[in-house]
């Protein structure tokens, strides 16, 4: 919390909060409300917005705009279920510092990257209709809006490439200077070069020839960057085969006298380790590990401790170990170890159980092991691939010269390993003597603040010392002080000679630059003058050239149109003398005497279908009207028909309650006279 809290005050002293008289103490002892405004210009910064004053807004939308940009910024919230979260919004209403100073912290830790993300936030987050209050503009309008939303990524994207990519303006004109003199350069050596070969006979040839000659060069420089690839792409093809068939030949060698019980045996036990160690192992360290970090998160949250709250807490843990210590001998008095057998096997258990996860902490070391120094083999193959690849691998003479370097280095190792023993025996040797005289020291101090104490001067012996001290320090300073002061004198003699030698030097380099800067001048105004020219010249070729691309977007434009005027034209024409053929097809079949041509004119097949849709329909009228009549009469007969319906079931009800009745009264019948015999319908 304390380094928390620094950072804090340090952070609000910068740009753009400016807060100078903040120190640790004064922001420490701010009161809620004062935290709260802290809080909302530091929102007020990153959302882009006028800062508010809060004690002329309300806490509750206050509350509700300081949680919903927290939202917006994707804080993450310590517990975030309902009702925590409502013990959290209460703590910031409060000014709570628990919340307020790990918010703070985070904002002003990322203020940057939330500055932009709650710049995006403003045109990013979308805005939901439902459904039901959506119609086909509305539809079409939020189509628009999502199109617009995904328009601004996309600008955004290319805008922070750019800022990325591109460089300053002053690097920017810096290279275009530096373009436009190369180009200069260049064009006074191609006029010096055209001067020189002018005279020369057959210059159109020589300069084909040398053009020829620069391409080949050119193809010549790319046929060997490619030749170069192809050995390269080669190597690594051959380094890849022999690393395949190094591979081949462990396997093969690990497979010699294997059978497959004893493959499932080594497979059965390496499943039995990983379940051990998926199962209980790691699920035990992964709980641990959660509970460690509750228990970091709990002690991040709480306010900042004092010696005396630590003294506190140390005298609970100690309290609470001895009850433990006390209950735990209590149950061992208490369990007679003769009574109870299962105390063996539960001691065995547990020693099992220890060697077990000691076992599998060894063996998960071991693995981590064996995988950096697989990594490492592999990593070492593979320099020792590039050398063969490279032919930097030493030959036998070159081998026996390093292994005598080797040997004369070994030697020379064991003499200063032997010094090495000796220094550390004679350093053994002197700490002993140190601590012997450390000691006599102490008795001989002791003795003589006895004898101080005796004589009435207690502390003589180390205010002397302490004088002796402040004199050796005062005279060390002095020295350094006369040396700081003598280097100072000589630095500045030295700087006044150099300068005397430097401002002799440039003296003629500065009288031959006083009419280079005037030719520079007459140079640069003669420049500026050449500019202008260029520059008036290429805007009215600009004009007229904007001029003549105007006409001929404007003839394109008639061109188009004429073409297609005459596309309609010529359809309308295909549609005409298709008609025309028609009409004069009719004309002969309804000229015609025959009566089977007469048939096919279509003037009588649409006469012919006009007079059977009208008898057709006036059919159905007569039928409607046959309908309408009788409907009162053929209602009236349903009716009856309903009614007569209902009458016969009813009947056949009775006839079957009474058929029901007629049983049972002859049963009863029976029992009592069984000479009786009664025929009831």
């Amino acid at each position: 919390m304390s380094d928390q809290l620094r950072f804090i005050v340090e952070e609000l002293k910068k740009e753009p909060f400016n807060r100078k008289n903040v120190n640790l103490i004064t922001f420490d002892d701010q009161s809620p409300i004062q935290l709260l405004q802290v809080l909302s210009d530091v929102f007020a910064e990153i959302s882009s917005q006028s800062k508010v004053d809060l004690r002329t807004e309300e806490p509750g939308n206050t509350v509700n705009r300081m949680m919903s940009l927290l939202k917006v910024l994707k804080y993450k919230f310590p517990n975030p279920d309902p009702q925590s979260m409502k013990n959290y919004v209460n703590q910031l209403i409060k000014g709570d510092k628990a919340v307020i100073y790990p918010i703070l912290y985070w904002a002003l830790q990322k203020l940057p990257e939330l500055k932009k993300r709650a710049y995006l936030a403003r045109f990013l987050v979308k805005i939901e209709i439902p459904l039901e209050h959506r119609d086909d503009n509305m539809n079409e309008i939020y189509e628009q809006y999502e199109e617009l939303l995904e328009t601004f990524k996309q600008n955004h994207k290319t805008v922070e490439e750019l800022r990325k990519s591109v460089l300053s303006v002053g690097e920017i004109k810096k290279d275009i200077s530096h373009m436009e003199e190369e180009k200069d350069q260049l064009d006074k050596r191609i006029r010096k070069m055209q001067k020189r070969v002018e005279g020369i006979k057959d210059y159109e040839k020589m300069l084909n020839v040398a053009r020829e000659l620069r391409r080949a060069k050119e193809e010549e420089s790319k046929y060997s960057s490619q030749y170069l690839d192809q050995n390269n792409q080669l190597r690594q093809a051959e380094q890849k085969i022999q690393r395949v068939q190094r591979q081949l030949k462990d396997m093969q060698q690990a497979a010699v006298g294997m059978t497959p019980e004893v493959l499932i045996e080594k497979i059965e036990e390496e499943n039995r380790v990983n379940h051990y160690l998926c199962n209980d192992k790691l699920p035990k360290e992964i709980a641990n590990s959660k509970r460690y970090k509750e228990d970091l998160d709990r002690v991040l949250m709480e306010p900042a401790m004092s010696k005396s709250d630590l003294d506190a807490i140390n005298s609970e843990i100690s309290s609470v170990t001895a009850e433990v210590n006390a209950l735990i001998e209590k149950r061992m008095v208490r369990n007679d170890p003769i009574d109870d057998k299962l105390a063996i096997f539960r001691q065995q258990a547990s020693i099992m159980s220890a060697k077990k996860e000691d076992i599998a902490n060894k063996l998960q070391k071991a693995m981590e092991n064996l995988s950096t120094y697989e990594n490492e083999c592999k990593k070492k193959t593979a320099v020792l691939d590039g050398l063969k690849a490279s032919g930097t691998v030493m030959k036998g003479d070159e081998f026996k010269t390093y292994v005598n370097k080797l040997r004369g280095k070994s030697n020379i190792y064991k003499k200063k390993r032997q010094d090495l023993a000796e220094i550390r025996a004679e350093h053994g040797v002197l700490a002993r003597t140190e601590e012997v005289l450390k000691n006599r020291n102490e008795s001989l101090e002791s003795l003589m603040t006895n004898i101080e104490t005796k004589k009435g001067v207690s502390g003589y012996f180390d205010t002397q010392e302490e004088l002796e001290k402040v004199s050796t320090m005062k005279s060390e300073i002095d020295d350094v002080k006369n040396k700081t002061l003598n280097d100072i004198s000589e630095m500045v003699q030295k700087l006044n000679i150099t300068i005397n030698k430097k401002k002799s030097a440039l003296a003629p380099i500065i009288k031959e630059l006083r009419p280079l800067r005037q030719e520079c001048q007459e140079l640069s105004v003669e420049y500026e003058e050449k500019k202008n020219i260029f520059t008036n010249a290429s805007a009215s070729l600009e004009s007229k050239n904007s001029k003549v691309e105007q006409e001929v977007r404007v003839y394109r434009e008639e061109c188009a149109n004429e073409e297609g005027r005459y596309h309609y034209l010529n359809s309308m024409m295909k549609i005409i003398r298709h008609q025309k053929q028609r009409l004069n097809i009719e004309l002969k079949s309804y000229i015609a005497n025959e009566s089977a041509e007469k048939k096919k004119s279509l003037r009588d097949v649409y006469t012919r279908k006009i007079q059977e849709q009208e008898n057709l329909g006036k059919g159905l009228k007569e039928k409607q009207k046959s309908v309408k009549e009788g409907y009162a009469l053929n209602m009236k007969q349903m009716k009856m028909w309903k009614d007569l319906t209902k009458l016969i079931e009813c009947k056949r009800n009775c006839a079957l309650s009474a058929t029901e009745q007629s049983v049972n009264g002859a049963v009863a019948d029976i029992g009592s006279n069984e000479t009786k015999d009664h025929l009831v319908l």
